[in-house]
């Protein structure tokens, strides 16, 4: 189970460094799509950090529940 929520917030990075290429290709030519490719970046690291937290916290959890 753990591995699995190691792997999703990698596809969090994933989704973010693809809307960041996004807004780079596409700045010039039409620039509502790159806000819109902004706000996916921005909402994919956030979710990639809380995710990586509640994971952290929950092998702390487990780690505690073995002792």
């Amino acid at each position: 189970m753990i591995k699995i929520l190691r792997y999703t917030e990698y596809l969090y990075i994933l989704v973010a460094v693809f809307s960041i290429y996004r807004v780079y290709t596409d700045w010039n030519t039409d620039r509502s799509m790159a806000y819109i490719f902004i706000f996916f970046a921005v909402v994919s690291i956030g979710m990639f950090l809380f995710r990586r937290n509640y994971r952290k916290k929950f092998e702390q959890r487990s780690k505690d529940n073995q002792k």
